[in-house]
């Protein structure tokens, strides 16, 4: 019944920020997914006698994927693998069911904000018993395994049902199939105060929420208009479909243009927003106010505490290097501390277990907090929501007022995608070589007053985390940052971060594109972007 195949090392197969992502026909050739599983066994010490929790995000592929997993699984000697029904999990609400549970770990199957279909993306990721994304010494055994891998091990036998909620057995494996919401749910109903946002959404309050066919809308069907009121309809795109309905499912103004067009109308709602394929990722918008992901973590540090499941207060915050200061301010004025990371929700974890961070973010429109190991985009939403009810503001009203108690830092992303790597490679390379050079020069009028490579040294457990980053700053606060995406699937990302400090809201220009024009001009004089690539302008500008 076990199956021994015999097998060799397959290039490529190094994880990145989060797991491994390939083209989806990448994942479906004879061996690939089970040479990358077996690697994870191998480099976890095995799986004999532990559980396992299983899902993903509905993509093209997830079914299939979920089957042939719980076969390794079992072959391999798991005591039990715990999957959403249908195969079907959030990434939130799986780091949930894993701390919930005491599971050992979890296969988590998504690429998390790429397009999904046969000929887009996949991916796997391993997550560990905290319910976290395995830190980087996990992820470089498992690409260790990989390149010196003879053989997988799987379970001949049929496939098992995943449509049908309760306990069932493939060998000697128990397979256990579960609502994917009802414990999410149940945290939820915890952290915050559904009375409130239930008399919120009863005064006349409006929603929408776009789910972009992705995995959360489920999710948010049962919480904003089951549990809370919501008016039926207020989700929408909600059925997760293989392809994302043909969109790409990234909770930004370019993708979830349409969420856009509804928020900056005339007739308005007065709350809108967006979450990713896999459900981590969020976007928040007011009527004709678009919050970027780094006032959205600045604005809930600064407003956490009137949410019950964060009245005590936080202990910390911490975000990815990239993101802009807005926290800083907020921590620095509250006298909590603040953390500056790598990019990747990885290197919170060690932060959240050991009780030095409460709330984490991301630019690229991940927020979360010590309720789970991952960013969460529908505890954001809800968090907005809680604030809200307390406040009685709109959300115009409170960027303003935050803005003018804290400052405001303008900020914007610039990405070159599918670019040559080569050709990217150089471009950071080159730059890297001069950054001893840089501080006291130029760059079209802004002068540097410091240049790094940035490392990350943990406070928790003293792991060196090294090249995360090129790091620019300017006289007057201004900043830069460059760095090559490891999300990608096709050539090379290249992340432009733009980043300018007012002392109010009426400092500089309310466009954030204007207000950074210097800090544009200045990364072309450094990079030489558009010499070096053939591109005048960003791929996409969030």
């Amino acid at each position: 019944m076990i199956r021994t195949v015999p097998t060799a090392p397959i290039d490529g197969q190094k994880p990145g920020t989060s797991g491994l992502r390939k083209k989806t026909r990448v994942f479906m050739a004879p061996g690939y997914l089970e040479n990358f599983v077996q690697s994870i066994w191998n480099a976890i010490g095995g799986v004999s006698g532990k559980t396992l929790v299983l899902g993903g995000d509905g993509r093209f592929f997830n079914d299939r994927a979920a089957q042939v997993i719980a076969k390794m699984a079992a072959a391999s000697g798991a005591a039990r693998v715990i999957v959403g029904q249908n195969a079907l999990l959030s990434t939130p609400a799986a780091s949930n069911l894993i701390r919930l549970r005491g599971a050992d770990g979890g296969i988590i199957l998504s690429a998390s904000h790429n397009p999904g279909g046969e000929a887009e993306d996949f991916g796997v990721k391993y997550n560990g018993a905290n319910g976290g994304p395995a830190p980087e010494a996990i992820t470089e055994r498992i690409f260790a395994e990989t390149r010196a891998l003879q053989e997988y091990r799987i379970l001949d036998i049929a496939d098992c049902d995943l449509a049908t909620p309760g306990e069932a057995r493939l060998g000697d494996m128990v397979v256990e199939v579960v609502d994917p919401v009802a414990d999410y749910r149940a945290l939820m109903e915890k952290l915050f105060d559904f009375k409130a946002i239930r008399a919120l959404l009863e005064s006349g309050f409006q929603l929408r929420f776009d789910a972009m066919h992705a995995v959360t809308g489920p999710y948010a069907r049962a919480i904003l208009e089951g549990a809370l009121g919501a008016a039926p309809g207020s989700v929408v795109n909600a059925v997760p479909l293989p392809d994302f309905g043909g969109g790409h499912p990234d909770p930004n103004p370019v993708w979830a243009r349409d969420l856009m067009d509804t928020m900056f109308a005339a007739d308005a709602p007065d709350f809108g927003a967006a979450s990713d394929g896999d459900g981590d990722r969020n976007m928040i918008v007011g009527r004709g106010v678009y919050v970027t992901p780094s006032d959205s973590l600045a604005v809930l540090a600064a407003n956490a505490h009137l949410a019950p499941g964060y009245t005590r207060g936080l202990t910390g915050v911490a975000r990815s290097m990239p993101t802009s200061a807005a926290v800083d301010r907020v921590a620095a004025a509250r006298g909590f501390d603040c953390f500056a990371t790598p990019t990747g929700w990885k290197f919170f974890g060690n932060l959240l277990d050991a009780g030095r961070a409460t709330l984490c973010g991301e630019e690229s429109a991940g927020t979360g907090s010590d309720h789970v190991r991952e960013k969460d985009g529908l505890w954001a939403v809800l968090l907005w929501l809680n604030i809200l009810a307390a406040r009685r503001e709109s959300v115009a009203g409170i960027m303003a007022a935050h803005w003018a108690e804290f400052g405001r830092n303008y900020y914007s992303r610039h990405d070159y995608e599918a670019l040559d790597t080569a050709i990217a490679t150089a471009l950071m390379e080159d730059l890297r070589a001069r950054l001893p050079d840089l501080p006291g020069t130029d760059a079209a009028g802004l002068t540097v007053q410091s240049a790094e490579d940035f490392a990350y040294t943990d406070p928790v457990d003293g792991s060196v985390a090294r090249a995360q980053g090129l790091q620019i700053g300017f006289e007057g606060g201004a900043r830069l940052v460059l760095r090559l995406s490891g999300t990608g699937t096709e050539g090379a990302t290249l992340r432009v971060y733009l980043e300018r400090f007012a002392p109010g809201p009426d400092g500089l220009d309310d466009d954030p594109q204007a207000a950074l024009a210097p800090v544009i001009a200045a990364a072309e004089a450094l990079a030489g972007i558009a010499a070096r690539t053939g591109r005048t302008a960003p791929d996409v500008i969030t």
